[in-house]
C-alpha cells in the first residue's frame, strides 16, 4: 500500500528546507500533469486529485495549484470541481458563469445552475504508481 501523505508532507520533500518551492513545485507539476488527462466532458476532483497522487489530505493543495497553473499550459482547470459538483473554483475565471459555460461547452450535465451531475460525468484519475511512473 503506497504511503499516504498529508498535505504539507505531499508537498515538502525529505531535506528540504521551508520556503525554496522545490517540492512544491513537483507536487505542483504532478497536479498539472493530472489535470491535462482530464476528458473532454467529464470532470473530477481536487480531492481524487491528492487521492491519485497518494496524498488524500492534500485537496486544498490542488486547488492551491490550479490557482497558479500557468496559462499558457493550457490546461483544462475548469473541468475540476469540489466533491459535491460545485464549481468552487468558479471565479477564478471573472465568474462562475465563465467556468459553468466552458463545461457546459463539453456537454457536462448540471444538477443546478453551479453543479454538474457527479454521477453522469466523474472521472477518477489513475493511482499514484501509475501516474507517477507517466511523467
Amino acid at each position: 500500500m503506497p504511503e499516504m501523505l498529508s498535505a504539507c508532507r505531499a508537498t515538502r520533500s525529505a531535506g528540504d528546507s521551508p520556503g525554496t518551492g522545490s517540492s512544491r513545485s513537483a507536487f505542483f507539476e504532478r497536479v498539472f500533469t493530472v489535470v491535462a488527462r482530464i476528458p473532454r466532458g467529464r470532470v473530477t476532483t481536487y480531492g481524487a486529485i491528492a487521492r491519485a497522487l497518494g496524498a488524500p489530505r492534500a485537496a486544498r493543495s490542488v486547488g492551491w495549484a490550479l490557482s497558479v497553473a500557468p496559462i499558457e499550459a493550457g490546461l483544462p482547470c475548469h473541468r475540476v470541481v469540489d466533491r459535491n459538483g460545485y464549481l468552487s473554483g468558479g471565479w477564478h475565471w471573472g465568474h462562475p458563469d465563465v467556468m459553468a459555460g466552458l463545461l457546459s461547452d463539453e456537454n457536462v450535465p448540471f444538477l443546478e445552475p453551479y453543479r454538474v451531475d457527479l454521477t453522469a460525468c466523474l472521472w477518477v484519475p489513475e493511482p499514484r504508481s501509475e501516474v507517477g511512473s507517466r511523467m
